[in-house]
């Protein structure tokens, strides 16, 4: 079951649904006006966040802020009605959208023609049902680099990031909260035919997160990590990051270079790690 939490004095967030791929939901709260990260993957999941806005007693959002295109952010910006915003890439990839049906046999085609996955269809037709009142919605202010956003008394920093998921993500730091919406942007290129990570584009970001001083990182499909368990996760990418290029993506070297400097059996999570840095290496 879904749960709206507080975060910080300002900061709120909706947990994320996993079988129907509903990533968190953020909101700010200034004390002139309120921004909302994301807009959901449906209608009915940008209404329930409204509705537990209300019931808390909060400004209801009169920004919105997108972190990415991919489907599951997007859907319920419709049910949202207020200006959204997206970086220049983003509004390029949903407008690409536009004319898209939703059917099984369109979802299948795009499918087969390598634009949709598995993964995203199966979820889309367990959010939406059989039948499937979709209208993908252009934002209405778009940028490129970064945009500072005054809420009264709290500020949001928009930052444009590279990225194996999403290139053109943003992120939105809040300052006077200390807190870091990730977006997907920490996430696997999932659109290849072997889901993967790459050394360049994940130093990148590493390198502009630490720009940042956040005692809280959200991820869009896991939880507001803090920072201590958050610099532990850097410290395994960058350390899968070292071994892949020491071994040149040949898998089977990486995970013999992680095991010696860890001194342990690899975890899952590291191993899928270095599977996706393989790939990278490889595409």
């Amino acid at each position: 079951m879904q749960q709206f939490n507080q975060l910080t004095d300002r900061v709120w967030y909706q947990t994320p649904v996993s079988e129907t791929d509903r990533p968190i939901l953020g909101l700010i709260v200034g004390a002139k006006r309120s921004l909302m990260i994301d807009a959901g993957n449906s209608s009915q999941h940008a209404a329930l966040f409204l509705e537990e806005v209300e019931r808390q007693g909060l400004k209801k959002p009169d920004l919105l802020a997108l972190t990415h295109w991919h489907w599951d952010h997007i859907f319920g910006l419709k049910e949202m009605n207020v200006p959204s915003i997206a970086t220049k890439r983003t509004v390029a990839r949903i407008e690409q959208m536009l004319d898209y049906d939703w059917t099984d046999e369109a979802l299948e085609a795009r499918i087969g023609q390598g634009i949709e996955i598995p993964f995203c269809a199966d979820a889309i037709k367990l959010e939406f049902g059989p039948t499937r009142d979709i209208a993908v919605q252009l934002p209405d202010i778009q940028f490129e680099g970064e945009l500072v956003v005054d809420l009264g008394g709290v500020h949001c920093i928009l930052r444009e990031v590279e990225n194996d998921h999403s290139p053109g993500s943003l992120l939105v730091y809040i300052p006077e909260e200390r807190v870091l919406f990730l977006g997907d942007a920490m996430y696997a290129d999932i659109f290849s035919a072997k889901w993967n990570y790459t050394v360049e584009r994940m130093t990148l970001l590493l390198d502009a997160i630490a720009e940042y001083d956040a005692a809280y990182y959200v991820w869009s499909h896991g939880e507001a990590m803090p920072r201590e368990v958050f610099e532990q996760e850097v410290a395994m990418l960058r350390q899968a990051m070292d071994v892949t290029e020491r071994a040149g993506g040949k898998i089977s070297e990486m995970r013999r270079l992680y095991k010696e400097t860890v001194d342990r059996v690899l975890t899952t999570d590291e191993e899928e790690t270095l599977v996706f840095f393989a790939n990278g290496m490889k595409s």
